[in-house]
């Protein structure tokens, strides 16, 4: 299935992948860990109608709970998991990370923004519609972790709170841990007020402020959440190299990736995917 997606700029970031009329991205950099399954859903391949047509697995947004269902079963056939062993958040743009164990396996963590684990099979799924997602791999401890980062969860710094929470949990070396930044609204079309703003300067050092943002006058500027996000993970200790940045902007294209600041509250969520082999 060719995806027609705009792209920011050449570099080769992710891999488009299709299996069974599903498409998905995966990322190389974290294929050749060798030791996960993952992927990032499009808004194509499953069977919901309307304003969630047609691959949302939420059941926030409305959905029908069949639809839901076979859409679960349809991405987690594409990406190599098993439904059941898929684990949820529940996001409400927090810093709370969850640690996921054995007895974890299927349920959904409510007030939650983050999940690490390193249970074999168990596979972390958060939701999208705008907003970023980080992956992390530790291939030296075999540990994962996965979190949604909106403007909210950037400047609480939530993909700090993750590695540091492998760290704490799994003895995780930030050096050795692989990353990725994914599809998620871009600087261009993300405008926000002073007031979010304020609370950038005041969580990020000065001198990186005219990579985050610029204004726009009339107390409007455009924020810059990839680079926010790679400047949280490397303050984390997340080697530069390790971190592939995505060049896809959901908003940018809405027939392909859900896009709230396209479509508003009528829409289905995206769904990134992570799980130990």
């Amino acid at each position: 299935m060719k995806l027609d997606l705009k792209y920011k700029n050449k570099e080769h970031i992710f891999d488009i992948r299709e299996q069974g009329g599903v498409p998905y991205l995966a990322y190389p950099l974290l294929e050749e860990t060798g030791i996960v399954k993952h992927g990032f859903s499009t808004r194509l391949g499953g069977v919901s109608t309307g304003s969630c047509a047609s691959m949302n697995i939420s059941t926030t947004r409305g959905d029908a709970p069949e639809a839901v269902e076979e859409n679960r079963r349809r991405i987690a056939a594409a990406i190599g998991v098993q439904p059941e062993d898929m684990t949820y958040t529940h996001q409400t743009h927090t810093t709370n990370v969850a640690v996921v164990e054995e007895e974890d396996r299927g349920t959904r963590f409510l007030e939650t923004d983050g999940m690490v684990t390193n249970v074999p099979g168990i596979c972390l799924v958060t939701f999208y519609a705008d907003c970023v997602p980080l992956f992390f791999v530790d291939p030296v401890r075999k540990a994962i972790g996965l979190a949604h980062s909106g403007w909210r969860g950037t400047v609480g710094r939530i993909g700090k709170a993750a590695v540091e929470k492998m760290a704490h949990n799994y003895g995780t070396d930030p050096k050795d841990v692989i990353a990725a930044i994914g599809p998620s609204i871009c600087q261009d079309c993300y405008e926000v007020s002073e007031d979010v703003i304020c609370r950038f300067r005041e969580n990020f050092p000065d001198e990186c402020w005219p990579d985050l943002f610029y204004n726009k006058g009339d107390g409007k500027y455009q924020l810059n959440l990839w680079k926010a996000n790679e400047h949280v993970l490397t303050d984390a200790g997340i080697t530069k190299g390790h971190i592939a940045t995505t060049n896809v902007c959901t908003h940018c294209n809405p027939d392909i990736l859900f896009s709230h600041r396209a479509a508003g509250e009528k829409r289905g969520n995206l769904s990134a995917f992570l799980a130990l082999k």
